[in-house]
């Protein structure tokens, strides 16, 4: 394994960062607009979900009580 000194790796990590594509302001805000739109419509199918569950369950208990 290598070494690098600390001057070495700081160096190559500026080269590397220098690589990254950052994302646009609008990419960014188009992201995080959708995933506000899937948490919300994935909050709504699990209340959905929970709300069917509570309804069977009291159904069934009701009939057996």
């Amino acid at each position: 394994m290598a070494t690098t000194n600390p001057l070495q790796f700081i160096q190559q990590v500026r080269a590397e960062v220098a690589k990254v594509v950052w994302p646009t302001r609008r990419e960014v805000m188009l992201t995080t607009v959708m995933v506000f739109i899937l948490a919300a419509l994935t909050a709504i199918f699990f209340a959905l979900v929970d709300i069917a569950i509570r309804s069977g369950l009291t159904a069934v208990l009701n009939i057996f009580s």
